[in-house]
């Protein structure tokens, strides 16, 4: 029996032993400080119908043997795409995956059933326990795909061979694994090249962006933008939050959104194509932005006790964390800056860290910020700092935390601002 017959006779796929889930297919993976081989009997007596292993580890002919877990893994999700059968959207970019793959879920699921990609993964291994966790009867599917390093964009589009393809944007993300920004602009567009070796396959185009327009050439395109494409929209956001309206069957119709600083506009506009496209109507797609509200610590809005905190500590980069700052002093220009580092930047790390302090300066925000990491205690910030979480929050716990103050907490994932919350 092949891991795949096997997954299609349990319909369910387990990973760690800590949470297995009856009747399904163990796949035994390794990482670097464990071995999945190690625990594929355990897992068989806690429940699982089969074990997939690539070391020897005893007899039992509910053991699979596979020259490697993590390629039969991928491969299995591959057949089982195949198997759906259904329209697969995948995106990636360097800003805002996440906040479109929600947005895609929200307007595609006021009239098909729709499977979107939960949490992070969103990588070699994410993607495909995201298509094997697919139900049977869905119609279609949002898959997120991340990636660090070139190669890895293309890796994750030939296992989930998405029908549609988008790419957020190109930024200063994870540096570092891309060589620069050429090298993000290189492996982000690995999707495009997937989609130009796939005759049935197409593209969800951001007219705006003509790095994009050059990348994509030679795939067939469905276009948005505010100046050209099949749907064009107009900015129409009202304070702090984006909004904008768009034109359909001789109607014009707004969108105000609860997603904070105007540059979520293009996200909401890509989200609008993609509803429309799919001959969704014009009223379900604006109720569902409308209603979308944020979380998972992605640029959402938190009362505290003591204050009002804008969360958006899951990730930066230097071109988030500069949109960020920029969008919150517009708004909030007497409210308080809580900036952490952003990581994965490589030999850009100094540089990128120091134009943030620079770009603070000059907004006049130097009594209101405080900056947390290493990275940032390197620049030339002379204002409030600390080197990590854990010691800014023991100082507030000390000396009190502010108050009736409008905040953003911004900064990657490994700073964990977040820990921040309870004294706020």
């Amino acid at each position: 029996m092949t891991p795949f017959e096997a997954f299609l006779q349990c319909k369910a796929v387990s990973t760690d032993t800590r949470n297995i889930v009856p009747g399904s297919v163990f796949f035994a993976l390794k990482g670097i400080r464990f071995n999945g081989n190690d625990f594929a009997l355990q897992s068989l007596a806690e429940g699982a119908s089969y074990a997939v292993v690539d070391e020897p580890v005893g007899e039992d002919s509910r053991l699979l043997q596979v020259e490697d877990v993590l390629t039969a893994l991928q491969e299995c999700a591959k057949q089982y795409r195949r198997h759906l059968d259904i329209p697969i959207i995948g995106l990636t970019g360097s800003n805002g995956k996440t906040t479109n793959k929600e947005l895609f879920h929200a307007v595609l699921s006021t009239q098909f059933k729709v499977h979107a990609t939960k949490g992070n993964f969103n990588n070699h291994v994410g993607v495909p326990l995201t298509l094997l966790g697919i139900p049977e009867g869905t119609e279609l599917a949002v898959v997120e795909m991340g990636a660090n390093h070139q190669g890895e964009i293309a890796l994750l589009a030939s296992i989930c061979e998405p029908d549609l393809g988008y790419i957020t944007n190109y930024g200063k993300a994870h540096i570092e694994g891309f060589g620069g920004i050429e090298g993000v602009i290189k492996g982000k567009s690995e999707l495009y090249d997937f989609i130009q070796s796939h005759k049935n396959a197409s593209v969800l185009l951001n007219t705006d962006d003509p790095i994009q327009i050059k990348k994509s050439q030679g795939c067939p395109t469905i276009t948005f933008g505010q100046h050209s494409g099949q749907y064009q929209w107009l900015s129409k956001s009202e304070g702090e939050f984006a909004g904008l309206c768009f034109e359909h069957e001789n109607r014009v119709h707004q969108i105000k959104s609860q997603l904070s600083g105007s540059f979520n506009e293009t996200n909401i506009a890509a989200a609008v194509a993609l509803g429309l496209y799919f001959g969704i109507s014009a009223t379900n797609i604006v109720e569902a932005i409308n209603s979308y509200v944020p979380s998972m610590n992605r640029v959402e809005w938190r009362q505290t006790a003591h204050n009002k905190v804008l969360l958006d500590a899951y990730n930066a980069n230097p071109t988030s964390m500069s949109l960020s700052v920029e969008s919150f002093v517009n708004w909030h220009p007497e409210g308080i800056l809580i900036l952490g580092d952003m990581f994965e930047l490589g030999a850009a790390a100094e540089q990128e860290h120091e134009a943030i302090v620079q770009q603070v300066r000059e907004s006049s925000m130097f009594d209101r910020c405080i900056f947390v990491g290493a990275f940032f205690e390197q620049t030339s910030w002379e204002g409030a700092h600390f080197r990590t979480t854990a010691e800014l929050a023991s100082y507030w716990n000390e000396k009190g935390a502010p108050k009736d103050a409008h905040i953003l907490l911004k900064g990657s994932r490994g700073i964990a601002l977040e820990q921040l919350l309870p004294f706020l």
